[in-house]
């Protein structure tokens, strides 16, 4: 199923946008050529293009967000992509500290939370919010990457990483390059 952005998920992924360049450490002033949007409050990643949204998909983030170390929950704001890594591996291939295992996941049952398919490190953009010590989303390893848990896309149980289903990861990992936008945000605390 390709995951292509219907009017409502256009709409939204405008909404958020205009939201995140009103961020008071927002780096950009007008809407990037590309950008990821993790929308928290509806647990999906919107990719736009020329401030349109292109592709929509289920992702899964933390129950909560944040930024401290060992915390377990998803930085919010304005990120980049630093790193890509994964081209050409399998789907399901596992990786651990960000290399290749070797070993495929088959879909067999398997409580931790493995490191799937694709994975696109991020970068804060915004010191003291998801850049610099302690709140470091770089240095705290989050990372969009596939899941062995695609039956829970759609619900916020990751461990501070957003999760995708492998297709998907593999679908956006090839639309996007190193240095491109990501933020992550609800609209509700925006707006509270």
């Amino acid at each position: 199923m390709t995951p292509v952005a219907n009017r409502e998920n256009r709409e939204r992924a405008r909404t958020l946008l205009s939201l995140a360049l009103r961020r008071p450490e927002a780096p950009f002033a007008d809407p990037p050529v590309r950008a990821l949007i993790v929308d928290f409050d509806r647990q999906q990643l919107h990719l736009v293009e020329q401030g349109e949204a292109a592709r929509s998909y289920p992702v899964s983030t933390a129950a909560a967000l944040g930024g401290g170390e060992d915390s377990d929950l998803t930085p919010p704001g304005w990120h980049r992509v630093h790193r890509k890594i994964g081209a050409g591996a399998a789907a399901g291939a596992v990786f651990e500290s960000r290399e290749p295992t070797g070993r495929i996941w088959e879909g067999e049952d398997e409580p931790g939370d493995l490191i799937l398919t694709r994975i696109l490190t991020l970068e804060g953009l915004e010191e003291g919010v998801n850049r610099g010590p302690g709140v470091d989303s770089l240095e705290r390893y989050i990372y969009i990457h596939g899941t062995n848990h695609p039956g829970r896309l759609g619900e916020p149980v990751s461990h501070g990483c957003v999760r995708m289903a492998s297709e998907d990861i593999t679908d956006l990992f090839d639309r996007v390059r190193e240095g491109d936008a990501v933020v992550v945000l609800s609209a509700a605390a925006v707006r509270a």
